[in-house]
């Protein structure tokens, strides 16, 4: 039930020059971490509403994998941005403007799920 996050997702977007050197994934408050061996991960808790919105289906080598948009992991990333590194969430948020369709609706509408609207806010509008 895990959902790809974070640098993982921005990865698999495009929209970032960091390589993930572990698969970042999203579980529920109340799911049990997955325990395996290979590939290493890093586990993050969401609140059933954060976890639950904004998760596409993508196949990768013949399986189905979840991951989030580009716009909920943005709003993610400027949550854990002490964790990932605030250059890095500035440096997705301009490949994002340049390589994707800008949906400012879906980035304000996860930074509110996320509850970081008010510090996402002042560097959407610098950027975009």
């Amino acid at each position: 039930n895990a959902v790809i996050c974070l640098i993982s997702a921005l990865s698999y977007h495009n929209i970032t020059t960091e390589i993930p050197h572990s698969v970042y994934m999203a579980v529920s408050r109340n799911s049990r971490i997955p325990s395996i061996d290979y590939p290493p991960i890093q586990v993050h808790r969401y609140s059933n509403e954060a976890y639950n919105v904004g998760i596409e289906r993508h196949v990768i080598d013949g399986a189905s994998v979840k991951i989030y948009t580009p716009e909920k992991t943005l709003a993610d990333c400027f949550k854990f941005r002490n964790k990932v590194g605030l250059d890095t969430v500035i440096e997705a948020i301009r490949f994002y403007r340049e390589r994707k369709k800008i949906k400012v609706y879906d980035l304000m509408r996860y930074a509110s799920v996320c509850r970081v609207n008010k510090t996402m806010r002042p560097y959407l509008e610098a950027i975009l």
